[in-house]
């Protein structure tokens, strides 16, 4: 098996590894990450809605950043919600913070029953700086 291209974020390669996945791989030209929710440095969940999505984000891009790329290289994103119904407007009031400008990313929503004790997920797919 050819040996997996692991991009890690500062200061957070313990609890990714205590937790045995990888924050995101680096592929023919794409970086895919893993889902990155709103964690302390321990792991541990924001408890706070709007907070745990805007640190969400800032590990998404802790790992984005360390691959070389922005959220401007995301061309797809899949996102996991607790109870969207009811979370969905305050979700989206954060996300422009964030998002860039148009033309967006492709995305997925997908509303969700459990997320270990958080109510939201961002997963994404980047193109590779060439």
């Amino acid at each position: 098996m050819t040996q997996r291209d692991v991009v890690f974020p500062p200061g957070r390669q313990a609890l990714y590894e205590r937790n045995r996945y990888s924050p995101a791989i680096r592929s023919n030209g794409f970086l895919f990450v893993s889902g990155q929710v709103g964690s302390h440095p321990d792991g541990s969940p924001e408890p706070d809605l709007k907070a745990q999505v805007r640190q969400a984000f800032t590990n998404l891009n802790a790992i984005l950043g360390e691959a070389g790329c922005s959220f401007d290289d995301v061309v797809d994103v899949t996102v996991f919600m607790v109870d969207p119904q009811a979370k969905f407007e305050a979700i989206w009031q954060v996300v422009p913070e964030f998002w860039g400008a148009a033309p967006h990313p492709t995305l997925t929503a997908v509303g969700v029953t459990w997320l270990y004790g958080f109510d939201f997920e961002i997963k994404v797919i980047a193109r590779l700086p060439s």
